[in-house]
C-alpha cells in the first residue's frame, strides 16, 4: 500500500515508482553545445558563480540606497530594484492615484533626481542592475543611463536588465497602462536604441515568474514564456532588425517552485526549446542567439505567513533546484516576504542560503550532475512535449498577442490555479504549518514597516524639484515626445531628453497616454 492513491509532479505529470533507461533518451549534446540542454557555458559555475542578487526597494531613494550598500557589503553580486506601485503605473508619487501606494511594495521614483539618489556612491561601471519595471520600463531605463553619465559612465558598459515584458502584465501582473500593439512598439524601440547605446545592457526579461506566481503549472509557465518571447522576437524581425544583433541581449526570468525534480527539468527544457525555437523557426545564426540566459526567483506564492521560519527550508530547495538547472542569477526570497517587505536581517539569512550552497555545498563544482538522471531525463522530455502543445494552441489563435486578447493564456491559468487551491483545502497537497502541523500560538515576528511620513517628504521633494528646474526645456520636451510618438520614430531618444530636463514618470506616461491611450479590460 502507497501513502497516495497518485503521485504527481505540480503540472500533473505522472511520476513512475522507479525510472530506469526505458525513460530516459539519450541526448548526446554536453554543456555549452546546442541545444543546450545542460547549461549555456561549458563549464558552468566552476568559471564562475551565478549573479546573487536581492530584491530591494522600499520607502525613498535614499532608505533603498542604504540596504543597496549594506547587501553588496555582505557579497550581494547585483543590484535588483523594486519600484512602487505609482511608478510601475506611470503615476507621480502626489497623483490621486497613488494615495497609500507611495513607497510601499518598493522605492519612489519621480524623477531622474530621484534615481541620482538611489545609487549615489554605487558606480555603475561595476554594478549589474535588474529593474523590475514593465510599462514605464523606456523612462526607467533612461534615468539609469543618465544617471551613469553623470557619474561619468559611458552607457556602453553599463551592465544590467530591464524586465520590460508587458505581455505577461496582461497575462497575470497587471502593471500595464498602454495597449499591446503600442506597448510592443515601444520595446521594439528599446531593441533598437540599445544595441547601439547600451550593447551590455539586457532589452528584456521575458517573465515566467509572474505566470507561475498567478497560478500556472510548470508547464505553462514554459509554454507561455516562449510564447511571449516568440511574438516579441516577430515584433523586433517586422520592425526590421536583424535577429542576431537583438536576440543576444534577451533574457528570461523563471519562478523555482517546490517540486524538485520537476523545476530542474524545467530549466533544462526550456533551454533546449529556446535553442531550437531561434535556430530551426527564426533561423538565427549566432549561438549567442540560442542561448537561453535566466535570472530565477525563489516563489514567494509558496511562502506561507505562518511559521515563517519554514521559508527559509523552502527557499533553499527551491534556489538549489534553479542552481542545479543551470540559472545565471538567483534571488531568494526572504523568510517574512508573506508578512511584509524584509527585514535587514531577513534579507541577510536569504543572502546567505545562496553563499552556503555556492562556497558549501559541492553543487557548484560539477555541471549538470543531474544529466543523465533517468527521472530529471524523462520529466525533460515530458515536460518539452506538454508545452510544445500549448505552443501549437497559441499559433493557432494568431500568437501570444492575439491570446492575450481573447484570454486565452489567462483563463488557463486560471483553472490550474483553482485545482492548486482545491487540493489545498483538501489536504491532498500539504502546506507544512499552514494546513497542517499548524502551531496554537504563533508569535509574529518583528517585522518590517515604512515610515507612514515618507510620501508627505517625496512629495515635498517632488513639488520642489517642480519649482526649481527649467520648465519651459521640460515642456519643450515633452511636446516632442509627443509628436515622436504620433509618429513611426522611436522614442527612447526623447523620453531620454525628457529625463535630462527632469520631466516626471507621470509627466512622460502623460504624454504618451494622449497618443497611446490606456488599456481597460
Amino acid at each position: 500500500m502507497e501513502r497516495k492513491e497518485k503521485f504527481e509532479t505540480l503540472s500533473g505529470i505522472p511520476l513512475k515508482t522507479v525510472y530506469d533507461e526505458s525513460d530516459s533518451p539519450k541526448h548526446t549534446s554536453q554543456p555549452g553545445e546546442y541545444p543546450y540542454t545542460r547549461g549555456i557555458h561549458q563549464k558552468m559555475y566552476r568559471s564562475r558563480l551565478w549573479t546573487m542578487r536581492q530584491y530591494a526597494g522600499f520607502g525613498s531613494a535614499e532608505e533603498t540606497n542604504e540596504r543597496y550598500r549594506y547587501l553588496l557589503e555582505q557579497g550581494q553580486t547585483g543590484l535588483s530594484v523594486a519600484f512602487d506601485l505609482p511608478t510601475q503605473i506611470g503615476y507621480d508619487s502626489d497623483d490621486q492615484m497613488s494615495i497609500g501606494e507611495v513607497g510601499k511594495v518598493g522605492v519612489a521614483i519621480d524623477s531622474l533626481q530621484d534615481m541620482e539618489k538611489l545609487f549615489e556612491g554605487i558606480p555603475l561601471d561595476q554594478v549589474s542592475t535588474s529593474m523590475t519595471i514593465n510599462a514605464p520600463a523606456s523612462i526607467l531605463l533612461a534615468m539609469y543611463i543618465a544617471t551613469a553619465e553623470k557619474q561619468g559612465v559611458d552607457p556602453k558598459f553599463i551592465k544590467g536588465t530591464i524586465q520590460n515584458d508587458i505581455l505577461k502584465e496582461y497575462i497575470a501582473r497587471g502593471t500595464y497602462i498602454f495597449p499591446p500593439k503600442p506597448s510592443m512598439k515601444i520595446i521594439t524601440d528599446i531593441f533598437q536604441y540599445c544595441m547601439e547605446h547600451t550593447p551590455q545592457f539586457n532589452t528584456i526579461s521575458i517573465s515566467g515568474y509572474h505566470i507561475r506566481e498567478a497560478g500556472s503549472t510548470a508547464v505553462q509557465e514554459v509554454a507561455f514564456t516562449l510564447a511571449n518571447a516568440i511574438a516579441y522576437v516577430e515584433t523586433a524581425l517586422n520592425a526590421g532588425l536583424d535577429i542576431d544583433l537583438f536576440a543576444p541581449r534577451l533574457s528570461f526570468f523563471f519562478n523555482a517552485h517546490n517540486h524538485f525534480f520537476e523545476e530542474i527539468a524545467k530549466f533544462r527544457a526550456v533551454r533546449r526549446m529556446w535553442a531550437k525555437i531561434m535556430k530551426e523557426r527564426f533561423g538565427a545564426k549566432s549561438p549567442k542567439s540560442w542561448q537561453l540566459r535566466f535570472h530565477t526567483q525563489t516563489a514567494g506564492s509558496t511562502l506561507t505567513a505562518q511559521q515563517p521560519d519554514n521559508n527559509i527550508v523552502r527557499v533553499t530547495l527551491q534556489a538549489l533546484a534553479a542552481i542545479l538547472g543551470g540559472t545565471q542569477s538567483l534571488h531568494t526570497n526572504a523568510r517574512d516576504e508573506a508578512l511584509a517587505l524584509p527585514t535587514e536581517e531577513s534579507a541577510r539569512i536569504a543572502l546567505r542560503t545562496q553563499q552556503i550552497i555556492a562556497y558549501e555545498s559541492g553543487v557548484a563544482d560539477t555541471v549538470d550532475p543531474f544529466g543523465g538522471s533517468y527521472v530529471v531525463e524523462s520529466l525533460t522530455d515530458q515536460i518539452e512535449e506538454a508545452a510544445l502543445v500549448y505552443l501549437s494552441q497559441i499559433e493557432e489563435l494568431g500568437g501570444a498577442v492575439s491570446a492575450v486578447e481573447q484570454g486565452f493564456m489567462q483563463r488557463e491559468i486560471r483553472k490550474a490555479a483553482l485545482a492548486t487551491q482545491r487540493q489545498i483545502e483538501s489536504q491532498e497537497q500539504i502546506i507544512v504549518g499552514m494546513n497542517q502541523y499548524q502551531l496554537d500560538n504563533e508569535v509574529v515576528p518583528e517585522l518590517l514597516r515604512v515610515d507612514p511620513s515618507l510620501a508627505k517628504k517625496q512629495i515635498a521633494s517632488l513639488q520642489k524639484l517642480r519649482e526649481q528646474r527649467d520648465n519651459k526645456l521640460v515642456q519643450t520636451e515633452l511636446a516632442q515626445l509627443r509628436q515622436a510618438a504620433g509618429s513611426s520614430e522611436n522614442v527612447m531618444p526623447y523620453i531620454l531628453n525628457a529625463v535630462r530636463a527632469y520631466a516626471t514618470v507621470g509627466e512622460i506616461c502623460n504624454t504618451l497616454r494622449e497618443i497611446y491611450g490606456e488599456y481597460v479590460i
